[in-house]
């Protein structure tokens, strides 16, 4: 299970950074492509600093990550973490899949 492959704090992290509807947009658009941290902030109503935080809670995360292009920092997509949250969830989709089919067989032995 991929659960197995990441740590607590690694799933943590995950979750947090994707629980949040401005960074779930941030993320989707890094993986159009590179963007500066200063275009992604013209397009939120919040501060430029309110958006770096974002993308540092996204870039703890590793879904994200940044480099530095002259005086801008260019955000990315991290194609692999990605995979990894992907992996993640699909996991526990599968258990709790595995687990309402045992309910629904255990009901249906009990009918008459």
């Amino acid at each position: 299970m991929v659960v197995d492959t990441l740590s607590p704090d690694e799933v943590d992290r995950l979750f947090q950074a994707l629980a949040d509807g401005t960074r779930r947009d941030i993320l989707t658009r890094a993986l159009t492509g590179e963007h500066s941290v200063t275009a992604l902030a013209a397009r939120y109503e919040m501060s430029f600093a309110a958006v770096q935080k974002h993308v540092a809670v996204l870039e703890r995360a590793s879904l994200i990550a940044k480099a530095r292009h002259g005086r801008e920092q260019l955000v990315r997509a991290n194609p692999a973490a990605i995979e990894r949250a992907r992996a993640l969830l699909q996991s526990y989709e599968a258990l709790w899949r595995h687990r309402s089919a045992t309910m629904d067989a255990i009901l249906a032995a009990d009918r008459p």
